[in-house]
């Protein structure tokens, strides 16, 4: 009886480096197939979906609006996957993050911009914090897959939500599940007048800069690192396995409740339920494209705003389903997790 096995092997440097650009060609690849299926053209397609979109002053603003709550998930799950903590559950931090920022948004209206915004913005990063809590105390002092436990309390937050928007939050003036409109002095500052970029996008690009900082240029980061690569290794070193897990998960849905925030003070200036149309979960594939590095998750997500925004124009312009946008990210997370399965591992006779 044949019995094989599968081995860890090492790969260069340079070969990592190139997988997320072979990734990106052999995504369209497959999605030009799909188009030319759907009997469109596939050059014209891409054109509206990559090209259009930075075309004029209005869409190419877009494009940065959409990329704001995608670098910061994607700075957010680097956090907790960096040091080996599977946080999969941004998507329910992102909702503790906007619950608080939508009481908040209601209690400190009379209090200048200077003090509320700061205010608002921290008070995100603690509900994100204290949800990420629970299953990283789980994970840390039980051993209690966090997978599991994070994926869990998603469902649990939304069910939250839901309870807050249908009871004593509904609105009492339009009727719908959504909580009242936060004051003005809380909302986010427009950065371009007459567009919906705000002061979040300035916030995402500083979480950027702090996740380089602290991965390349601080003993925390280097113990991080040490954690992720090989607990054991890492405890034999003298690291605090735990307690680097514990803070890089805090961190990590510290970010995602500011996420909340972003939508809350800076779009919707309210609560619904359809705040995140999967924020959360999208960081993974963002910080899986970026090979979990700060420049490369900015690039990511940034790339990820664009199809976004240019699956929006596609469809307007074709009639192309606009879901071919999240068919290609899709797309792309399989492409680019094969290839790292098929770079790190091999199967050979036992």
């Amino acid at each position: 009886m044949l019995r094989f096995k599968i081995e860890k092997t090492g790969a260069p440097v340079w070969l990592r480096s190139l997988i997320p650009v072979l990734a990106l060609l052999l995504t369209f690849f497959i999605t030009s197939g799909l188009i030319i299926w759907g009997q469109a053209n596939p050059i014209r397609a891409y054109y509206y979906l990559l090209i259009a979109p930075l075309s004029t002053r209005v869409s190419a603003l877009e494009v940065l609006v959409k990329s704001t709550p995608l670098i910061l998930s994607g700075v957010a799950v680097t956090f907790a996957f960096v040091a080996g903590y599977y946080n999969i559950g941004a998507e329910g931090q992102l909702y503790a993050g906007a619950i608080a920022a939508a009481w908040l948004g209601t209690v400190l209206g009379g209090l200048p911009p200077a003090l509320t915004i700061p205010i608002m913005l921290l008070g995100g990063f603690i509900a994100g914090a204290l949800w990420a809590l629970p299953p990283a105390l789980l994970r840390v002092k039980l051993a209690v897959d966090e997978v599991v436990t994070t994926l869990l309390l998603n469902s649990v937050m939304l069910f939250i939500v839901s309870a807050l928007l249908n009871g004593p939050w509904r609105s009492p003036v339009s009727g719908w599940p959504q909580s009242p409109e936060i004051a003005p002095s809380t909302m986010l500052p427009k950065l371009v007048p007459h567009s919906r970029l705000h002061l979040g996008f300035v916030v995402a690009v500083l979480s950027v800069v702090v996740l380089w900082f602290v991965l390349s240029r601080t003993a925390f980061g280097l113990k991080m690192r040490a954690a992720g690569l090989g607990r054991e290794a890492a405890r034999f070193a003298g690291v605090n396995v735990g307690r680097t897990m514990l803070i890089a998960a805090l961190i990590s849905g510290g970010i995602a409740g500011v996420i909340g925030v972003s939508e809350v003070a800076g779009i919707h200036f309210h609560l619904i339920e359809e705040i995140s149309p999967g924020y959360g979960y999208t960081g993974i594939i963002i910080a899986t494209l970026g090979t979990l590095n700060a420049w490369g998750v900015a690039v990511a997500a940034l790339f990820f705003g664009l199809i976004d925004t240019g699956a929006q124009t596609l469809s307007r312009a074709m009639g192309v389903p606009i879901y071919l946008g999240e068919v290609t990210q899709a797309t792309m997370l399989l492409v680019t997790l094969a290839m790292l399965l098929l770079q790190n591992y091999r199967i050979r006779r036992a």
